[in-house]
């Protein structure tokens, strides 16, 4: 998904994302609903930064993502933990945790419900008894703009990523279409990714976390005012 950007990812969202203060929030909800809570798997992990930095603040942290070059960002940046690459809806570590965090849409990039579905279970397999799962979706349908383009520009070290993104919508899947342009000492090169993303009501998402044996329950705030789900087995 990320072939092209990866090694550019922590650039593009340094201007994008607030890391430290979301991970203050999300350590002081995990803290607040379970203080004993230490151990993390942070599913969908991307470069590591949110897993680093609840490192940071006294977590346990593992994590997983299905992009190989972001497995070795992560683990680079919190070499105590352990990084697999694997898919969220099918896998299998032997260990379990306080805590799962989904985080940054990620959830989205299972495309279908039934995908979801598959993803909570094993979420919920990967629980230790008393354990908290939290998912920040993807935006909800009818919320993006077809019609909008997005430029965002980062430079660092001489280098400079121009990014222009925009959306097509497909019934309950959103594709977001990357173009960028990346400058640094050897000249301009261009690349382009696509990424597809589903489109989930609460309502649908509420189902598949009781279907999986979960009991969750929804702030439509959360983190970046894209909501937020917390969930438990039931």
């Amino acid at each position: 998904m990320f072939t092209a950007s990866a090694e550019y990812y922590d650039l593009i969202y340094s201007a994008l994302k607030d890391y430290d203060a979301e991970t203050a929030q999300i350590a002081s909800l995990l803290r607040r609903l379970d203080p004993t809570c230490r151990t993390v798997l942070d599913v969908a992990c991307g470069t590591g930064e949110h897993a680093r930095l609840l490192a940071g603040a006294g977590f346990d942290v593992d994590g997983l993502d299905l992009d190989p070059a972001f497995i070795r960002i992560a683990s680079g940046k919190h070499p105590a933990g352990r990084f697999i690459e694997a898919d969220m809806t099918d896998f299998h570590i032997q260990r379990r945790y306080d805590a799962v965090v989904c985080l940054f849409s990620s959830i989205g990039y299972v495309r279908t419900l039934e995908r979801v579905g598959q993803a909570f279970r094993c979420f919920r397999d990967h629980l230790a008894p008393g354990g908290v799962i939290v998912v920040e979706p993807w935006f909800l349908p009818g919320v993006l703009d077809p019609s909008r383009a997005v430029r965002q520009t980062a430079e660092a070290n001489g280098l400079t990523v121009s990014r222009v993104s925009r959306v097509e919508i497909e019934g309950t899947l959103s594709r977001v279409h990357f173009d960028y342009e990346i400058t640094d000492a050897t000249g301009t090169r261009h690349a382009k990714e696509t990424h597809e993303l589903g489109l989930f009501t609460p309502a649908e998402l509420l189902q598949r976390f009781q279907a999986a044996g979960l009991r969750a329950e929804y702030d439509p705030k959360g983190l970046t005012d894209r909501g937020l789900y917390v969930a438990r087995v039931a």
